[in-house]
């Protein structure tokens, strides 16, 4: 079972990180994912981590200003998220899945991300 936190409201230009906690002990064994669902989209990619944290993939409109990183000593995995623009108004997922680019599922609840202009 995976927990998202950390969400809020902040003004565009800010920073803000947000947390995905897995439950179980196999948490290690898999790559994770941060998914963001908009009342006009559904669930769109923003970034991967692999297992090992050694590999990172993320979506165009995030390069650069978004960082996924894991401890898997903590079970978490985190989302910093930098000059933050209003697009990125969405609830944020993180799912699981066996390899970077593979299918991801178990999603937690999500947490609400909104930027004001």
């Amino acid at each position: 079972q995976l927990v998202e936190s950390g969400g809020g409201l902040v003004q565009a230009g800010d920073s803000l990180t947000i947390s995905c906690v897995g439950s179980g002990r196999f948490f290690s064994a898999y790559a994770v994912g941060w998914f963001r669902r908009t009342p006009e989209k559904e669930r769109d990619f923003v970034a991967a981590i692999s297992v090992s944290g050694g590999s990172t993939d993320y979506a165009d409109s995030v390069r650069g200003r978004f960082t996924i990183s894991r401890d898997n000593t903590k079970n978490t995995v985190w989302l910093q998220m930098d000059s933050l623009k209003p697009e990125d108004t969405a609830v944020y997922y993180c799912g699981s899945a066996g390899w970077l680019r593979g299918e991801y599922s178990n999603w937690g609840q999500g947490t609400q991300v909104t930027v004001s202009s």
